[in-house]
């Protein structure tokens, strides 16, 4: 390849544009010559003109210089593109494009998809939740129960994960019921327990409190019974 061409390719500006631009342009509303257009508007602001006419854009496209001027105005009415004011070191106002509204619709797009994603995990989780209750209570819900599970995760803003959680510390103090579950939510909530390692540190340190206290209370139940001592009185 010649020497003057290699140069030329090297010492090139390269246009760098976010890849989800190119997944997404179509679901934000742009057709393939709008975001055309805007990589040429990208590049003409790379390159230091901030506000190229449609007749420089049109000389890079193959579009002509009407169809330019359509395309550009129907970008700025549909807010892709903005015309911002700007002064400069002297005092004189001249304006510029601004592709800031493009990337704020691309932005909003991902949050409505995270926020899509994030509401269909909930759902599953939630259903998962349900099913986890039957299971350990082997039969349906009432509609109370089923009410008082809704309860917790939309007015108590209980996470499916520390519902679970006290589903099984039920099972393991032998207390299977929604009293005893509704217990537990309300003391991890009162001691601020947000995560499962939390729960699982203060159910242990609730055990490891009371037992001693439960020994003693054994031990005080023996010593005050009824001894046999009537024997020896023969």
């Amino acid at each position: 390849m010649d020497q003057k061409v290699i140069s030329k390719w090297t010492t090139q500006r390269f246009l760098s544009i976010p890849t989800l631009l190119f997944k997404h342009y179509k679901e934000i509303g742009l057709k393939e010559d709008e975001l055309v257009a805007l990589l040429h508007i990208q590049s003409f602001i790379d390159e230091g003109d901030q506000f190229p006419t449609p007749e420089l854009i049109s000389d890079r496209m193959t579009l002509s210089m009407s169809d330019c001027a359509e395309l550009l105005g129907r970008l700025i009415k549909h807010g892709f593109v903005s015309i911002e004011k700007k002064w400069d070191n002297e005092g004189i106002l001249f304006e510029v494009f601004s592709l800031e509204p493009l990337w704020v619709k691309l932005l909003q797009l991902l949050k409505g998809e995270e926020q899509q994603v994030k509401e269909r995990t909930q759902q599953e989780e939630e259903g998962q939740l349900f099913k986890r209750f039957e299971e350990e209570f082997s039969r349906p819900l009432s509609p109370i129960e089923v009410e008082t599970l809704s309860m917790w995760l939309d007015q108590d803003h209980h996470s499916p994960t520390l519902i679970i959680a006290a589903l099984r510390e039920s099972v393991v103090s032998g207390k299977l019921n929604f009293r005893y579950i509704d217990r537990i939510l309300f003391e991890w909530k009162r001691n601020n327990v947000q995560t499962l390692e939390q729960a699982r540190a203060h159910g242990e340190k609730f055990r490891k409190y009371n037992q001693p206290a439960r020994q003693e209370k054994s031990r005080a139940r023996v010593e005050s019974a009824p001894g046999f001592q009537w024997l020896d009185q023969s």
